[in-house]
């Protein structure tokens, strides 16, 4: 694999992504997040009165950078909790990281994982569940460089509305889901 295609959802079109722009507290820290699935991309467009939506498109030229996979693992979670709790991000030099989305950031979960509400091991059970989607994050300049601008496609109203109700589907089935463990969870007194 010497080049990826890569898509990214937003209110702008993006020729030169900025990976210092992004927060540092979110799953794989600070950079440009953005998916190798075109589809997946385009259900996280929204509707903002006022402005456009489009999805980017790039290809991503990964010879001679130093990248990172993750599984949907502990490893993967600790690195999550880690850089959600503001700490140091230990790969903050890796040019490009690639792995599962917590699906906590896809479906509104109020906050409950990262809360102290539940422990480390119910947080971790609970990111083990639902779809699979993966991200992938620029995290340094090198990795900026080596992205090639291809071009932005404005959303239409409809299609957003569309797009949309996808996710509120799977958000529904995610937050039973995570009802359903919380709750066999406080049954068993595993709360933190």
């Amino acid at each position: 694999m010497s080049q990826l295609l890569l898509f990214h959802t937003g209110f702008d079109v993006i020729s030169a992504p900025d990976v210092h722009y992004g927060r540092k507290n979110a799953d794989f820290g600070q950079g440009f997040y953005l998916s190798d699935d075109e589809q997946f991309a385009l259900r996280w467009a929204k509707l903002r009165k006022d402005r456009d939506t489009y999805i980017n498109r790039y290809v991503l030229e990964t010879e001679g950078l130093k990248i990172l996979r993750f599984d949907r693992d502990k490893t993967w979670f600790d690195y999550i909790y880690r850089n959600r709790g503001g700490y140091q991000d230990l790969l903050a030099e890796t040019d490009v990281i690639i792995g599962p989305i917590a699906n906590d950031t896809i479906y509104n979960t109020l906050g409950i994982l990262t809360s102290g509400f539940v422990s480390r091991d119910l947080s971790l059970k609970v990111l083990l569940q639902g779809p699979l989607y993966t991200q992938i994050v620029l995290k340094t300049e090198k990795a900026a460089s080596a992205l090639t601008f291809l071009g932005a496609e404005l959303l239409e109203r409809e299609k957003i509305l569309t797009l949309r109700a996808k996710v509120q589907e799977e958000e529904a089935a995610y937050q039973m889901l995570l009802g359903r463990i919380i709750g066999d969870a406080s049954d068993d007194d595993t709360l933190a």
